[in-house]
């Protein structure tokens, strides 16, 4: 396997402190989930980054599938859980596909989640649910 893109970022004060890539086009503060802090927080950072590499993953595969499905919304939701063995988190992609067929959408996403980098650092280590235009799948 080659290296096709790495990439490099830096975070200083965990969730209160900031983050930012090598190359300065990424820089935030961060902020304790649910606090009034300025800044964003890693869960929401994890939500925006899963979402658009499923986003593109999709688009990748409905091309080679011959599917004309337009943009594709990925809604993503992390989810902070904490309980006797510590934190831990959860996912929810809902992929929002107007005008294309249940069965073939579904088809898609599943293909997705299979294909996609995040859903393949995410598997086994996180619960992933997925759901097409706001139902389960």
């Amino acid at each position: 396997m080659s290296v096709i893109y790495t990439a490099h970022a830096t975070a200083t004060g965990g969730r209160q402190g900031k983050a930012a890539t090598d190359d300065g086009k990424v820089a935030v503060m961060l902020s304790a989930p649910g606090s009034d802090g300025a800044g964003t927080n890693p869960e929401q950072l994890f939500a925006m980054g899963y979402g658009a590499c499923f986003g593109g993953a999709a688009q990748f595969l409905a091309k080679q599938q011959g599917l004309e499905v337009g943009d594709i919304e990925i809604k993503v939701d992390i989810n902070l859980h904490k309980d006797d063995n510590g934190f831990h988190l959860d996912a929810v992609l809902d992929a929002q596909l107007p005008g294309v067929d249940q069965a073939v959408a579904t088809k898609l996403i599943h293909d997705t989640h299979n294909f996609c980098p995040y859903s393949k650092a995410t598997r086994g280590n996180i619960d992933v649910k997925l759901k097409v235009n706001g139902q389960d799948i």
